[in-house]
């Protein structure tokens, strides 16, 4: 349990050289504790010492988690593949998404959150590398999604997600992640309102901040191996 703390405290540590080195404001970069797999005792010792973002991906473990722990100020991150017939448990939990790569998909959540006074957070995932593997749209599919999807209600398009290949020489991993980065600028620059580039994870976050991720996405470095 003391473990987490002090991985917590290692991180954010991390997190704000980071941000320093790279000249980026102090705690612009938002760490989200990817808890799935893992128990309600260590998310509640995670949020004891201070983290009140959580990610899961698993939507029926995640659910009982949410309930039980609906006293506490989380703000809960899905970031697992959207499955059609459980996203309406997802659009009806969650506070962020951000996996969404089909039109379609914005029209169901939109629907399930019309009796919902909060509008539910957004980020469009990129297959950045092209990978028949993973999720994702193409670059060349971007603009024009995000044109459709701003008219569908109860929701904010808050900008892009993407999950690379991982490499282990930092300038190549840095590298992919500047292509996602400029991608996200170019729409800032066109006048659309995005804010968070969520991008890196435990193995990658550090050239993913140089790179301009707002989110960074970390399990392992906190909680530990997953457990089966």
């Amino acid at each position: 349990m003391n473990d987490i703390k002090k991985n917590l405290i290692k991180i954010k540590e991390n997190i704000i050289n980071e941000e320093l080195k790279s000249n980026r404001v102090k705690n612009s970069v938002t760490l989200i504790a990817v808890s799935k797999t893992h128990s309600i005792e260590n998310i509640k010792v995670a949020y004891e010492a201070g983290q009140n973002d959580f990610g899961e991906n698993y939507l029926q473990e995640s659910i009982s988690k949410i309930s039980e722990l609906q006293d506490l100020k989380i703000i809960w991150h899905f970031i697992g593949r959207i499955q059609s017939n459980k996203l309406k448990l997802i659009a009806e939990n969650y506070d962020w998404i951000h996996s969404v790569d089909k039109i379609s998909t914005l029209e169901k959540i939109s629907n399930y959150r019309k009796d919902i006074k909060e509008n539910l957070n957004i980020c469009i995932q990129v297959n950045v590398d092209e990978e028949k593997t993973k999720s994702g749209i193409s670059f060349d599919e971007v603009e024009s999604f995000i044109k459709e999807a701003v008219k569908f209600k109860g929701i904010n398009i808050r900008g892009l997600m993407s999950i690379p290949m991982h490499k282990d020489d930092y300038e190549l991993q840095y590298e992919t992640f500047n292509k996602i980065n400029e991608l996200f600028n170019s729409l800032v620059n066109k006048g659309y309102k995005l804010d968070t580039l969520s991008i890196g994870m435990s193995a990658d976050y550090n050239a993913a901040i140089a790179a301009g991720s707002t989110m960074v996405r970390i399990g392992t470095a906190i909680f530990g191996e997953r457990r089966k």
